[in-house]
């Protein structure tokens, strides 16, 4: 989450949530005295990511910023 800028404390129950229903898997890994934790998409949410998010891209899709002159 740091690396996008996320609040750790705000954001731990929605993550906590999506790991219970497995649409992403919590890693977590020993270095030094902390402990740092990967979150990394699971199966079931590549299915639902193909399943509703792709075609709703497909249906409106993002437009580039215009530049101004």
């Amino acid at each position: 989450m740091s690396y996008c800028g996320l609040n750790n404390v705000k954001h731990k129950d929605i993550l906590d949530d999506m790991v219970k229903k497995d649409l992403i898997n919590k890693l977590e890994e020993a270095w030094g005295s902390k402990t740092i934790i990967n979150y990394k998409i699971s199966e079931k949410g590549r299915e639902i990511l193909k399943e509703v998010l792709e075609p709703y891209e497909s249906l409106f899709p993002r437009n580039e910023p215009q530049k101004s002159l």
